[in-house]
């Protein structure tokens, strides 16, 4: 079963600042980091503006300047980490993560993107700790909650699951891919009728939603009612015309539909 494109994103603590603030603040806190400076914020700061403009091994030169003048600077391992999960070296981010909360365990941020990254790599009990930490420090998070969710339901743990996407929801309710992915996980449970209702909250949030009306598609399969599902995938072709044409002539869930003369009607058209 296919699950929403990700969301697994790492949250940066400088985010708040567009990425056109930090492009015209470089050539400033490029200035502020001389090389004969002794102060490792302009490092760590100009670390983060790189890092933002997607300057990842720049970003990384930056903060290990940082980090040569203040090895205890857990801002500039944090950014580090994220540098490192930035370009996918998720062992590397953490040993960064882990340093930073050595530092710093009050950290809700370094938490969540350590998570994060242990979903990553697959490690999703370790994960799920790590979202717990970042929960008790801040219940209303709803992305740790969401992350959390994907990390039980890796572990096939689907009741757990439910629990915490209800809670992502809780905090947003207009969290349109904890619905999408709330409906995938009742649709395991078959239970449909929910599964259904679920995808459709989605789509009111977002219409333009291939995944959840692959999802509606994908559930009617299930129940049988072809004609429901092949309605169902014509919207989502129009919203993502090749992407789910391949998933779903492989996915052993619209098995029933290959054979059927609308389903291969459907595929012929551009």
């Amino acid at each position: 079963m296919v699950q929403n494109q990700s969301i697994l994103h790492l949250s940066n603590p400088s985010s708040s600042q567009s990425a056109k603030t930090y492009q015209q603040a470089g050539p400033r806190l490029q200035a502020a980091a001389a090389p004969h400076s002794s102060n490792p914020k302009p490092w760590t700061h100009h670390g983060y503006a790189l890092l933002e403009t997607g300057k990842k091994q720049e970003a990384i030169a930056s903060f290990n300047k940082a980090l040569h003048l203040a090895p205890d600077c857990g801002f500039a391992w944090h950014g580090k980490g994220l540098a490192f999960a930035k370009l996918f070296q998720y062992e590397d981010a953490l040993e960064c993560f882990q340093a930073a909360l050595s530092l710093n365990p009050k950290d809700g941020q370094v938490w969540y993107n350590q998570g994060t990254a242990l979903n990553r790599l697959q490690r999703y009990r370790d994960a799920i700790q790590s979202f717990d930490r970042a929960i008790a420090i801040k219940p209303h998070d709803h992305r740790a909650w969401f992350n959390r969710a994907k990390a039980l339901g890796a572990l096939k743990l689907y009741r757990s699951t439910l629990e915490s996407l209800h809670q992502a929801i809780e905090v947003k309710p207009d969290c349109y891919y904890a619905l999408n992915y709330q409906g995938l996980v009742l649709a395991k449970l078959r239970q449909y009728k929910r599964a259904i209702a679920s995808f459709e909250r989605s789509i009111e949030v977002v219409a333009q939603n291939p995944s959840a009306w692959f999802g509606k598609a994908r559930v009617y399969a299930l129940q049988g009612d072809i004609n429901l599902a092949v309605r169902s995938l014509s919207h989502t072709f129009k919203l993502s015309p090749h992407l789910y044409r391949v998933i779903v002539q492989t996915d052993e869930d619209f098995q029933p539909l290959h054979q059927h003369p609308s389903f291969q009607r459907l595929l012929r058209q551009d």
